[in-house]
């Protein structure tokens, strides 16, 4: 299978600053960012940058480590499926005054949802791990890269269907940042059914 590597990426929305190469990405945030849809604020936000990897794989596990010192309010960076404007997932811990959410967003046709939950503020790197299974997918997450907890499973519905899907990473400031994310230790590989029973 195809490794998260230089090669095999692409932007959506490439940001004013970064780097790549096979074992180290950086993003550096604009103000303004984010991603969201609808739900309950009423606006819409499309406009943070998404590094992202194509794949028919149909099963597969995406693990990332994500660093980072946050600076303003609601500073994020993490994991992101993004399939269009109106159907995606981020996964990202979020600078909350003196303190971080650990939080995830799924949006199906056009309405995100926002499910969360508080971790303490010294935190400056997590580790993600996404699996495929289909177009179902379930994100678990860890503080030491061995230990994962899982965060939540979810369903696109625009994934029905389809082997191609494009997954990555994404860093965003919907104030005013900016601030450094760094992501390392990707690893893609594939499973050959379902990892859950």
């Amino acid at each position: 299978m195809k490794q998260f590597t230089k090669e095999n990426l692409f932007w959506i929305r490439e940001p004013k600053e970064f780097e790549i190469s096979d074992d180290k990405i950086v993003m550096v945030t604009e103000p303004d960012t984010d991603l969201w849809q609808e739900t309950h604020y009423n606006n819409s936000a499309d406009t943070a940058p998404v590094l992202q990897m194509q794949t028919d794989q149909e099963y597969f596990i995406f693990t990332v480590k994500a660093s980072f010192n946050y600076v303003d309010l609601y500073d994020q960076c993490g994991i992101a499926i993004y399939l269009d404007s109106k159907n995606w997932m981020k996964a990202s811990s979020e600078n909350i005054d003196d303190h971080q959410k650990l939080g995830s967003v799924v949006t199906n046709n056009g309405f995100s949802d926002w499910a969360t939950r508080d971790i303490p503020a010294n935190i400056n790197h997590i580790w993600y791990r996404l699996t495929r299974e289909k177009a179902d997918f379930i994100i678990e997450t860890s503080f030491d890269g061995e230990n994962f907890k899982q965060m939540r499973i979810f369903h696109l519905h625009k994934a029905e269907g389809k082997s191609e899907i494009s997954f990555g990473l994404y860093a965003c400031s919907p104030w005013d940042g900016p601030f450094t994310a760094t992501f390392s230790e990707m690893k893609v590989e594939e499973i050959e059914k379902s990892s859950h029973k």
